[in-house]
Formats: C-alpha cells, sequence, structure tokens
C-alpha cells in the first residue's frame, strides 16, 4: 500500500513537472510570437522602388517628390521650380519625364542654366522642360526605334535603340521605368532641345 502511494505520489509530482515545463514552453513561444509582431509592427517594410541620385524612387510619390529625393536631379528640381511646372508634374497625368541629371545640365556651355533660371527666360525654360516631358506612361519596352513621340512642348522626339540601349534625341537613357504614381520617368544623360 505504501509503495502505490508513493508511487501515485511520484506519479503526480512527475505530471506537474512535465505540464509546468509544458506550460512555460509554451508561455516562452508566445512571448517570442509577441515579440516577432511587435518588431514587424514597429518597422513596416519598405516599398520596393528604383534608386536614383542616391534615394528609393517609389511608386507611392509623384514625378516631382520622387525626383526631389534625388541628389542626381537638383538642377531638372530647380527648373521646374522656376519654369512653374511643379503643379503640372503633380498632377494626374499620366506623364512620361527624360530626365537629366546635374551632369546633363553641366555639360551644356558655361552660363546657360544660370541664364535659363532668370525669370525673363521662362518662356524658354519652360519651352526646354516640357520638350523633356510626354502625354501617357512609357516604359522603355513601349519604346521601339525609329518611333516619334510628341512632347508636351508640341515638337517630337526621336527614340532609337542600339545594343539594348534607348536613346532620345542622342541622350542616353541610364536608369530606365522609374514608376511614380502619375507616371514614368527615365534618366538621360544629356539635355535634349527642341529643334528651331
Amino acid at each position: 500500500m505504501q509503495k502505490r502511494f508513493f508511487s501515485v505520489v511520484a506519479a503526480t509530482c512527475l505530471s506537474v513537472v512535465v505540464f509546468t515545463a509544458c506550460n512555460n514552453e509554451a508561455k516562452e513561444e508566445e512571448k517570442m510570437a509577441d515579440t516577432v509582431a511587435a518588431t514587424t509592427e514597429a518597422k513596416p517594410m519598405e516599398e520596393a522602388g528604383v534608386m536614383v541620385g542616391g534615394a528609393n524612387m517609389v511608386p507611392s510619390k509623384d514625378i516631382v517628390d520622387n525626383a526631389a529625393a534625388s541628389a542626381d536631379h537638383t538642377t531638372l528640381v530647380a527648373a521646374v521650380k522656376a519654369a512653374g511646372l511643379v503643379e503640372t508634374l503633380k498632377g494626374a497625368g499620366p506623364f512620361t519625364v527624360f530626365a537629366p541629371t546635374n551632369e546633363a545640365f553641366a555639360k551644356l556651355p558655361a552660363g546657360t542654366v544660370d541664364n535659363l533660371l532668370k525669370p525673363e527666360m521662362k518662356g524658354d525654360l519652360t519651352s526646354i522642360l516640357t520638350y523633356h516631358v510626354v502625354a501617357g506612361a512609357f516604359k522603355a519596352a513601349d519604346l521601339k526605334d525609329g518611333q516619334k513621340i510628341k512632347t508636351v512642348q508640341g515638337a517630337e522626339l526621336t527614340v532609337s535603340i542600339k545594343d539594348g540601349k534607348v536613346m532620345i534625341d542622342g541622350a542616353t537613357v541610364t536608369i530606365p521605368d522609374v514608376i511614380s504614381s502619375n507616371g514614368v520617368t527615365h534618366v538621360i544623360d544629356a539635355v535634349v532641345t527642341p529643334k528651331k
């Protein structure tokens, strides 16, 4: 009888120990799950985009906001502001913008950019900038060799494709298909100007 009593007590103790261990393990797993959930909530997933000028260009931002974040497009953004085109390029669109880099503007003859940014040159500046903008969203795959696309300025850009590289009026597209909420931007390595 005493043996049986000790067996029952031992079995009960063992059950309590096993139950407590399992319960503690379940609590640890629950704590870990809570920690993972809190970490996930605190750090949302970064939106996928394209890196341009040290910044992530994302589809949730419009063309102007994406360009303003790029360290390579400060001259273009200043020109867009001087021409009074910010609101237009923040509009619904869609637009396709061929965006020259700061280096592209630097290739122009000395003093050209400073001259174009003067208030009395607003008409010329607007003409040049709108020559870089096309109504509609054209990805690189939509562009064909020899294609002519009408710009907002009214003249046509000529597309050429050689060895897989897309060129617009001789300017090379260095970063294609930067998607924004109101269109597509293609970074180009030269400023293109309308033919007189």
